[in-house]
């Protein structure tokens, strides 16, 4: 009856129903069938409740939305536009970079399509690149900058996972950067060879657009020396709950006060006012707690099971190579990555395949680093890849014109992610180098 209730809630999700209704109903059943007293789920929810990075969702969330209903996208678009566009392909660059400077701080790809993609679009048809080449580009683009602090999905990730998000920030800044120099110097390849328009290095207006958007350039330097400090003058100054809430309220003081981009109160239809940016912001935190509330309890019970033990057990009889495992993980997170979004995604996989890649001599901030490289890159993998069918909304093309748009990309975005996942160093060297202990 049980496995009767649980198909049924899975066909459920199939035609709609939420997923955290899902999870809770069969976490709800399978305790129900086990006889498990469900004050077990009281004490794992107070855990959670009571962890010290849980308050960083909603500060950073408020923070990329603050920035995602400014006019900061034009603003950083001018910039990399002024320092880059006199490059082959620097228009292309342009892209790559806007977008993983608005991922990060937005932790959503598709909020990055929407914001950017009206705006980088035109761009680049009018300076003669490919329309293919164009919405593959920005497509793919969209889903860069989730391993740049102060991403959202990096600090579910450790708090799910139990890992330091402090050394995750650090071990994605190398990963990051060589999705970024691999997209990149694809989108020069295509610049020389259909001799794109540049746009010529002008001091003047790279000073003045550097000025015009110093406010917004700064937020990184904020957070990260609110959380590290500076090295060899001060250590860190805050914790990283205290940083998350220095962001929101420096990016509220310059969005509000500084640029008057967003009114305080509701003046005009066509502009946004501090109550609607808040409201947005609580509900897509309000989406992640739930899920993540619904979601601990059901692995609470697979871990009271022994569920992962046994797929251990499982995996082991089969596989005895490390390299062999992360390889067929890849390929089960890039699957996952399709067809799950990445907060969700974290929450119901992460607990379960920790302690199976801890067996098998995996880093869990290595673990992480790959976690979130393959859902970067489920985003756009054919068939229900989501940035695909956002971009398809976007614009109005037909998704399946934007599977082959995207294949291209998909295959450069792959080789840069089995050069990270096999090798370990390129995650935690530049944690050690910090002086973090990674207890290996």
């Amino acid at each position: 009856m049980t496995a009767l209730l649980i198909v049924a809630f899975l066909i459920g999700a199939l035609f709609g129903t939420p997923l955290f209704a899902v999870l809770a109903a069969i976490a709800a059943v399978s305790f129900a069938a086990s006889g498990t007293d469900l004050v077990v789920l009281a004490e794992e929810h107070y855990k959670l409740a009571t962890n010290p990075h849980l308050v960083t969702i909603p500060f950073f969330t408020v923070a990329g939305f603050l920035m995602a209903e400014a006019k900061a996208a034009d603003r950083l678009v001018r910039v990399s536009r002024a320092l880059l566009g006199w490059m082959p392909g620097g228009l292309a660059i342009v892209v790559v970079a806007s977008c993983a400077f608005f991922t990060t701080f937005t932790g959503a790809s598709g909020v990055t399509i929407i914001a950017l993609g009206g705006l980088l679009f035109p761009m680049l048809l009018s300076e003669r690149y490919p329309e293919r080449f164009s919405l593959g580009l920005i497509t793919a683009s969209g889903s860069i900058g989730l391993l740049f602090p102060p991403s959202l999905p990096i600090i579910l990730y450790g708090i799910v996972a139990g890992a330091s998000i402090d050394q995750l920030f650090v071990a994605g800044i190398v990963p990051g950067f060589i999705f970024l120099v691999v997209l990149s110097l694809y989108a020069i390849a295509v610049g020389v060879r259909n001799d794109v328009n540049r746009t010529p290095f002008d001091a003047k207006e790279a000073a003045a657009a550097v000025w015009a958007a110093k406010w917004e350039l700064l937020v990184p330097v904020v957070v990260i020396v609110s959380i590290y400090g500076v090295p060899g003058v001060t250590g860190g100054l805050v914790t990283l709950a205290e940083a998350s809430a220095i962001c929101a309220l420096y990016l509220l003081v310059v969005e509000v006060f500084v640029y008057r981009d967003i009114d305080l109160r509701p003046t005009s239809p066509d502009r946004p006012h501090l109550a609607f940016v808040l409201r947005e912001a609580m509900v897509m935190v309000g989406a992640i707690l739930i899920i993540l509330g619904v979601a601990l309890g059901l692995t609470n019970f697979l871990v009271q099971e022994e569920v992962p033990m046994k797929i251990l057990a499982l995996i082991q009889d089969h596989i005895q190579s490390r390299f062999t495992f992360l390889a067929l993980l890849t390929v089960f997170l890039l699957i996952v990555g399709c067809l799950m979004d990445i907060f969700s995604a974290i929450i119901v996989v992460v607990p379960l395949i920790i302690p199976i890649a801890m067996e098998y001599g995996v880093h869990p901030v290595h673990l992480g680093i790959i976690f979130l490289a393959n859902l970067e890159i489920g985003y756009i993998t054919p068939p229900v890849g989501l940035n695909l069918f956002i971009s398809s909304l976007a614009f109005e093309r037909p998704v399946v014109q934007l599977y082959r748009m995207a294949v291209p990309f998909l295959l450069l975005m792959l080789a840069a992610l089995l050069v990270i996942t096999f090798n370990e160093g390129v995650s935690l060297w530049l944690v050690e180098a910090f002086g973090f202990d990674l207890g290996r």
